[in-house]
């Protein structure tokens, strides 16, 4: 059995777009010959109980139809495990789903997972949280806060237009961050500070250049805040995968990390926020998760 989860309005889309959705990933894997489970979630978290149920039922393939959230749940909680998880990109990124070479027409997604021979992935844990692209504290979390709350339309443009509007009045913070095997620590006021499994934010934003999704290390990405004018100025390099060029950039490859601030942090696990104390840690799980692929 194949379960297929559909978040019904990832990307910004109309919510009765999810019924298009069910009807066509039931169709293709129908005609596969495998049955097919089709289910919507109705709330945050909601993918990850019907990931449980689908397993508890059998389930050899679970695919994750939506953006970095619904993809974060379904794959939290097939991690550890033997059933691999699809992924049919609908988000307002799509990140992970983009260096993983997933299409972006889901018919095709969906297809090629069926058929695919699974690969394993690391998974990255920040906190109490799991993540299979990126994890960060600062700037990123505080506008991941702000589409959370977001009440309107949801999708890339509403998160640009939050972006940039956040851009102008973000304060940064000073952390002490001590990277194994990567160390001393060092003290650092960062407008951003990313822990990357893979290379990018999304639609073609690349924050770790080097990052590997099955190298076994994360890339942990600090951008110092020197000026807020420097900062904007540095912005194009995240679309030139130049960001490691950038003043006051700096990455090093770790296995774990230990984040601290004198106030509690905001940090983000694949862009969904969470609310965290004043110490984080950050540490690699190789080859957790399979994906079909």
């Amino acid at each position: 059995m194949i379960a297929i989860i559909i978040n019904p309005i990832s990307g910004g889309v109309r919510p009765e777009v999810a019924r298009g959705r069910a009807e066509l990933a039931s169709a293709i894997v129908d005609r596969h010959g495998d049955p097919a489970e089709v289910f919507v979630t109705e709330r945050g978290g909601h993918a990850r109980e019907l990931t449980k149920a689908a397993l508890a039922r059998g389930a050899r393939l679970v695919m994750a139809w939506g953006g970095d959230g619904t993809i974060n749940e379904v794959a939290s909680t097939l991690a550890f495990g033997e059933v691999p998880l699809g992924i049919v990109p609908a988000g307002s990124g799509n990140g992970l789903a983009r260096q993983l070479g997933i299409s972006a027409t889901p018919s095709e997604a969906i297809r090629h997972a069926i058929s695919a021979e699974p690969r394993a992935i690391d998974v990255g844990e920040a906190g109490d949280r799991m993540f299979v692209n990126l994890a960060g504290i600062g700037f990123d979390a505080h506008v991941a806060a702000r589409f959370n709350e977001h009440g309107g339309r949801r999708g890339l443009v509403t998160y640009a237009r939050l972006s940039a509007s956040a851009l102008l009045s973000y304060v940064p913070e000073t952390y002490t961050i001590t990277p194994e095997p990567a160390g001393p620590s060092f003290t650092v006021r960062a407008v951003i500070i990313t822990v990357a499994n893979s290379p990018e934010f999304g639609n073609g934003a690349i924050i770790a250049p080097g990052a590997r999704v099955d190298d076994g290390l994360l890339d942990l990405v600090v951008m110092e805040e020197r000026s807020r004018l420097r900062t904007i100025v540095q912005l194009p390099r995240l679309f030139q995968g130049t960001v490691d060029r950038a003043p006051g950039c700096s990455i090093r490859r770790i296995t774990r990390a230990t984040i601290e601030s004198e106030r509690p942090m905001m940090y983000h696990v694949d862009g969904e926020p969470v609310s965290g104390g004043k110490s984080l840690r950050i540490r690699v799980h190789p080859g957790a998760l399979y994906v079909a692929v």
